[in-house]
């Protein structure tokens, strides 16, 4: 039905240690049948080559160029605005890779500073925090990977990177620029990638409040499928609608 797809990881191609199938088997048809798509994800702390171990050992077949990352487009948007910038980072080796390999230029100290990157950092500490807030004080500009208030783990909901991004907001006063699903900046780096019309392209996910209105702000069709983040009776009393509400992949005709 479309010519491309975009689409989600966890709650959508698998839900954490396990493969849903019908994901599986829809990719595998868009393998064998030559129609492009993109894995499109939040997470910013893995690089694309381990996104691509994970996604290989469900049996997907992908490569590294078939990943899109909140950290690629991260590092992408501020190459855009400034190929030279300085950056004081809070993340992790996704962020840190996607950076470097754009020839951004990563500081120690919070004075040195044009803009500050916030990806998801397990090792977050009071220094770190001190010197994004700091960098900010005096003029850098605040970019986030993405804004997403719970990370779902085996354990449970725990802190997203939206929620530790939080406390340099209410320290500072500034909002910062969000890059990550459902924002727009995302997609249409995503676009530009899978070269493909908005019309063409169809934003796959389990999620209505990144996946599904990231698809809705960039003006392409999504495809919801029920049983992982998003629950289908809240997803039908929404305002805006998902273009199709499935099961899962298997109800699909490509």
């Amino acid at each position: 039905m479309y010519k491309g797809y975009l689409i989600d990881l966890d709650g959508t191609a698998y839900r954490g240690t396990e493969v849903i199938q019908e994901t599986l088997e829809f990719v595998k048809k868009l393998h064998e049948r030559g129609i492009p798509y993109l894995f499109l994800t939040n997470n910013s702390t893995k690089t694309p080559q381990m996104v691509v171990k994970v996604l290989e050992s469900f049996g997907y077949p992908v490569t590294k160029e078939q990943i899109y990352t909140s950290s690629l487009a991260t590092a992408q948007y501020v190459s855009d605005l400034n190929p030279n910038a300085r950056i004081y980072m809070i993340g992790e080796i996704g962020l840190k890779q996607a950076l470097t390999e754009k020839g951004l230029i990563l500081v120690e100290q919070g004075e040195e500073a044009e803009y500050v990157v916030f990806g998801l950092d397990r090792e977050i500490n009071y220094e770190k925090y001190f010197q994004a807030c700091l960098a900010i004080n005096n003029g850098a500009t605040y970019v986030v990977t993405n804004g997403d208030l719970a990370l779902p783990t085996e354990r449970g909901l725990m802190p997203g990177n939206g929620a530790m991004a939080s406390v340099i907001s209410v320290s500072t006063g500034v909002k910062p620029i969000f890059i990550g699903k459902p924002n727009i900046t995302i997609m249409e780096k995503a676009l530009d990638l899978i070269g493909l019309s908005k019309d063409d392209v169809a934003m796959i996910g389990d999620n209505y409040f990144t996946d599904i209105l990231a698809g809705i702000h960039a003006g392409i069709p999504t495809i919801y499928i029920e049983g992982g983040f998003s629950k289908r009776d809240d997803v039908l009393t929404y305002d805006k609608q998902p273009t199709h509400i499935l099961k899962d992949l298997s109800e699909f005709e490509i």
